[in-house]
């Protein structure tokens, strides 16, 4: 062979070795989410997937599981699995990690929140979500970004519900153990089940009626084909935050901690715009689809705010009161902002 041949050769040899480095570095990493893959949670986690390809250079990728495949279809496990070390990513809702750390049920404490500026004054960075952060990284979970699953609200297939009153004697599906107590609160008869289950249940009717937030999860699952009445009772927020397993975040440099942070806060804030343009215009949609939309009075929402309010005592004392004055404290700040 030639030496301008075996100059070649050479080169051909390093590319390979240099591009088997690169596949070598290269790591694909594993987010489960809780819900399907038409919702903005997963579109979330989609936009996440690309933003880490792209800002480290290819040599992340992320492969994107819905409906908690990961976990057996089970919600509740996910955080637990990440906290473990065995599932490298999770993008799930408040209420379904109190199992694990009980504090996050502060966010959905009934009637806590009235609109939006109040939500966005306890999730800012330096608001009273910090101390949630520190008690998840406790359990192995480190929180990168909060999102949004939205206020809740009530569909069944049984009446409409205007008053308390309504809710007396409906099987209502739930997705918490705080939930668990309102539904009881309200005089309904709540059913703990997965979000896998849940369709199923309301077309066969095991179940009455649910309750979600519109935009992320109503619309874009479809509930209204399997729910005739809705009432937009905003009686509890959920957020969602983008988590990472600790041990694996420790296990990076400061860079790419860096990076993971950023990447993550964009895609959760396009994942919350979209949840939010969503909800917005739901309503109309809804309606459209062919569902009864009942839209409280002020006096209506004041009477199912006293008659939570039970619920609200109890879970205030488990997640802590000193946690729950820092989020009213926020709130109340933000009030008196927009006034």
């Amino acid at each position: 062979m030639s030496r301008m041949g075996w100059g070649r050769l050479a080169l051909a040899t390093a590319l390979v070795s240099t591009m088997g480095v690169g596949t070598a570095l290269a790591e694909t990493l594993r987010l489960s989410h809780n819900t399907g893959d038409g919702t903005t949670w997963h579109k979330g986690a989609e936009r996440f997937g690309e933003l880490l390809a792209e800002r480290s250079d290819g040599e992340m990728s992320l492969r994107v599981f819905p409906n908690a495949q990961l976990a057996g279809g089970d919600q509740m496990r996910q955080a637990d699995m990440v906290g473990r070390g065995a599932l490298d990513f999770v993008m799930t809702s408040a209420i379904n990690v109190t199992p694990l750390v009980q504090e996050m049920a502060v966010f959905s404490l009934p009637y806590m929140y009235e609109n939006y500026d109040q939500v966005d004054a306890t999730t800012a960075e330096g608001g009273p979500a910090e101390a949630l952060r520190e008690i998840l990284r406790e359990k192995g979970i480190e929180v990168l970004a909060w999102g949004e699953n939205g206020f809740r609200e009530v569909t069944n297939n049984t009446r409409p519900i205007r008053s308390p009153a309504d809710m007396a004697g409906l099987n209502m599906r739930v997705a918490g153990p705080m939930y668990i107590d309102v539904m009881n609160a309200l005089g309904a008869n709540p059913q703990q089940m997965q979000w896998t289950e849940t369709l199923t249940a309301l077309q066969q009717g095991v179940v009455d009626g649910q309750e979600n937030p519109i935009g992320a999860v109503i619309i874009p699952q479809q509930v209204y084909e399997v729910q005739k009445y809705l009432t937009t009772w905003h009686y509890s927020y959920d957020p969602i935050f983008l988590g990472i397993s600790k041990a694996k975040f420790d296990a990076y440099d400061a860079e790419t901690q860096g990076m993971l942070r950023e990447v993550a806060a964009e895609a959760m804030e396009y994942q919350r715009q979209i949840t939010r343009e969503g909800t917005e215009t739901g309503v109309a949609f809804l309606r459209e689809k062919g569902m009864e939309v009942y839209e409280p009075t002020p006096e209506e929402l004041a009477a199912f705010r006293e008659a939570t309010q039970p619920a609200f005592d109890q879970w205030a004392q488990q997640v802590g009161p000193e946690l729950v004055a820092s989020f009213q404290d926020a709130i109340a700040e933000a009030v008196a902002q927009a006034n």
